[in-house]
Order: C-alpha cells, then structure tokens, then sequence
C-alpha cells in the first residue's frame, strides 16, 4: 500500500512546509477563491442545509444497506457484460489490475485521476512489470513527470505554481514555451493524446457507481477521463466499497453538492455515465469492462464508531477550509489523503503506527464540520482517535510523563501552591520585556514561534484567599 507519501518524521514534514512560502501562498490563494465561490454556489441553490441533510440521509442508508446495494451492483454489472472483483486487501486489488494487463499483454497503461487507486498502490504494481502508467489528469500528469506527489485530493497539484511547473516542463519534457497556463496546458494536451491512442488499459476510479443499472459515475473538469475509459480496448473502474448511491435520482442529489462543494462551481465539466463494454452497434467504448471494487479496511471501519467517515465524497471542502492544512499544505500530512478527512481516515486506513499524529494536525476549531456537504463531525471523529491514541499509551512518554507530574501537582495544593511561587519567580528571571529565549526547556517548541508572556502581579490563588479573608 501507497497510502504514506513521505518517511521523514512528522515534525520534520511539518517544518518542511511551514518554510515553503510559494505553497503556503498557493494554498492562501486557493482556499479563499474556492471559499468564495462555494459560498456563492450555496446561496445561489438555496436550502443548502436541507441539502446537507438530504445528502447525509442518502449516505447513511447507503452504508446502512452496503451489503444489498454492492450485490445488486455487481449482478448489474455481470448482466451487462462486465466483470466484477470485490479486493479484500490493496494486494489483492493490485495483483487482480497486474493480471488483467498482464494477460492482455499491456505495454501502456492510461490513467484517470483516482484517489483509491492512490491508495491501494496500483501504479507501482504495473510498473514493477515493466507495464508504463500515464496519469492523464493535468495536475497529476505534472506531478509524475516532477516525481512528486498530490497535496490535494481535488485539486493535486495546488502547492505549485505557474513559474514551477514551467520548469518542470522545459527540465522533463522540452518544453519552451511562456508560464501561462493555457500554453502549458495545450503543451501537456498534445503529449498526453499520443498516450490515449498507444494505450492498451485504460484505468479510472468511480465518483458514484450505480447498482440499478450497474454504471459508474465518473465527474471532472477535464475530458481525459472520457479518453482513458473509451480509446483503450480495456477498461479497469475501482471504487471503494462505499461509492454507492442506489439510483440516478441520488446521484443528481450528490453531483450537485459534490460540484459546488469542491471547486465552488454548479457543475463539473464533465459528467460520465459508463454502462459495462460496449455493446454489438455502437461505435466506440471498451470492448472488456473490470470493476475492481476496494475494501482495504472499510469493513472494518463500518463496524467502528468511525464508520461517519465513510460518508465522505471526496470534495475537498474540509481542506479548503483548514487552517491546519493553510499552513502545512498537503505534504506535510504524509497520507495521499491530507487535510481534516485525512487526519480521520489515513489512521483507520494505515494504522496508528504511521498516522499516530495526524489527529493533532487540527486546531479543532470545526470549521471543517460546517462546510462538510454530507454533515461528517470530523472534529470529533478526530478527538476519538485522540482518545484511542492516549488510552493506549501512544502518546510521547514526556507528555505522559508531564501530565502525570500536572495531575499529582493539582491535586495537592500544597504542593500545587509551591510549583506556581517557584514557576513565577524562574519566569521572571527568564523573561524579558514579555519575551521568553528561543530554547526554555520543555517550552521550546512553543517559544520558538510565540512570546511567552511574563507572569504579573499577584497568583489568582494568592487574591482569592486575600478576598475570602474579608
């Protein structure tokens, strides 16, 4: 599994990102015109809490009736002339995706931008065959070719800008042409057409797949996904197990609020409804259809006190709202899922052992619970893993150990009384004109970008007592 993106230690991503002042700027930028404009979005549909409820109600009957709808899906499928895989594990997604190219003995492999196949580590997988995979998404496509990774589950490459991708393009691809964007854009679209028609496999995701009719749902901004899922002779779909909305009446519901939540806009680009191969007659489409459909976990998770989290419809608004993510951008989270639903999910996905911290990259403020289009309480979703991870002793020992010496401390006031004499008499000695030095011992961290205030006058404990003897 792919789902950890870096293996530098939490605090170091941390202070990488924290000093990239052109990502920072990027992002800034990024979260406040999409604000606006999902603001806009929301007020122009009217009703937007009604919205939220429908679309929360629509959800939990999904996950609530998950078993029916993934059978009836599948059966549709099969009866169009699909076939259907149902992944327990990453591996056994990756090893299914290897066979199918293998067996039709794909040289190139053309991909839609796809946040479980991210996940599940499929790119690696062919490419160990020797098998050469094109992202065809644009900011994917320029994240591949830079090495690097998505910092956002929308919009991927939102930590560049125009200046930085140009270089890429002129170190990676030759390209000579000015910084502005439509260029560099048409530059990418004549590069990536040469992939679509080599292309043996064409590989997607799904946004919403079907079970009344056994389609997949695919949404976005540009027309490469329509390229990758009819050109090739194979179509490859995987889903995670929950992207169920039971008919076309739910999808209009979740479209709608997927659209406007993600990018502030009315509708993407480009809506795609695929129905199995294609059929004796027509013209175009796949002649093989796969539906990989992903657990890797979600099983599980459906039967915990998380399962809210799987709701999610992967918009991104939680991100653009962040003010944790305003700072640290995507990379410094160190999951292909950042951000507010990262923190929540990436633990539940890869475990406590690499996202551990995660839970602590939010500043609980619940901004992220209010523009949130399927009503998931990712703040406190965020303080249960908190509390899972403190029950468990898997905190750092000084932070056990400082709490053990607080709670024994508060609870003798003599002893209580004594600390707070001797703690204002140090931080007078220490602190100068309300500034504390940059190292001051368990305080560092915290003094190396605050003001430590110096403690004045009188302990509250001292003008109590002088109050109760009156």
């Amino acid at each position: 599994m792919t789902l950890k993106t870096s293996n530098l230690a939490f605090k170091q991503r941390v202070d990488e990102q924290i000093h990239n002042e052109i990502m920072r700027k990027a992002i800034v930028m990024a979260q406040e015109r999409i604000g606006t404009n999902r603001q806009n979005m929301a007020n122009e549909l009217g009703h937007w809490e009604e919205w939220r409820n429908l679309s929360k109600q629509i959800r939990n009957h999904v996950l609530a009736n998950l078993d029916a709808y993934l059978y009836q899906l599948s059966e549709k499928v099969m009866q169009n002339g699909g076939k259907v895989f149902f992944a327990e594990t990453a591996e056994d997604a990756t090893n299914y995706i290897r066979q199918v190219a293998l067996a039709k003995k794909a040289k190139k492999v053309v991909k839609s931008k796809s946040m479980v196949t991210e996940e599940i580590g499929m790119n690696h997988v062919l490419e160990a065959e020797g098998i050469k995979v094109v992202e065809t998404d644009l900011g994917e496509y320029i994240l591949q070719i830079a090495g690097d990774k998505p910092s956002h589950i929308v919009v991927p490459a939102i930590h560049k800008d125009r200046y930085q991708i140009q270089k890429v393009l002129q170190e990676k691809l030759g390209y000579d042409g000015p910084e502005t964007p439509e260029a560099m854009t048409l530059f990418i679209r004549q590069k990536i057409r040469e992939d679509f028609l080599e292309a043996d496999i064409g590989v997607s995701g799904c946004n919403f797949a079907v079970p009344e009719t056994g389609s997949v749902c695919l949404v976005t901004n540009e027309g490469n996904l329509r390229l990758a899922t009819t050109v090739p002779k194979t179509h490859i779909a995987v889903m995670g197990m929950e992207r169920i909305a039971p008919t076309f009446e739910e999808v209009d519901v979740l479209i709608t609020m997927l659209a406007r939540s993600a990018v502030g806009a009315k509708l993407t680009g480009y809506n795609t409804w695929l129905t199995g191969p294609r059929l004796e007659g027509e013209t175009d489409g796949p002649e093989e259809f796969h539906l990989v459909i992903v657990d890797n976990g979600r099983s599980k998770i459906l039967e915990s006190e998380f399962k809210e989290v799987l709701r999610c419809i992967r918009c991104g608004a939680c991100l653009n709202t962040c003010p944790a993510y305003r700072q640290i951008g995507g990379h410094g989270y160190g999951s292909i899922y950042p951000g507010p639903i990262g923190s929540v999910i990436s633990p539940l996905l890869g475990g406590y052992k690499e996202f551990k911290e995660l839970p602590y990259a939010c500043s609980l403020c619940t901004s992220c619970n209010s523009v949130c289009p399927v009503k998931i309480p990712l703040a406190q979703l965020i303080l249960k893993h908190r509390e899972h991870i403190a029950q468990n002793g898997m905190t750092p020992s000084v932070e056990r150990l400082s709490i053990f010496g607080f709670n024994f401390a508060n609870s003798h006031p003599t002893l209580w009384k004594i600390g707070v004499n001797v703690g204002a008499k140090m931080a007078a000695k220490l602190i100068k004109n309300g500034k504390a030095p940059v190292q001051i011992g368990a305080l560092a961290e915290w003094t190396k970008a605050r003001d430590l205030p110096s403690a004045e006058g009188q302990s509250f404990r001292d003008w109590f007592d002088k109050r109760g003897a009156k």
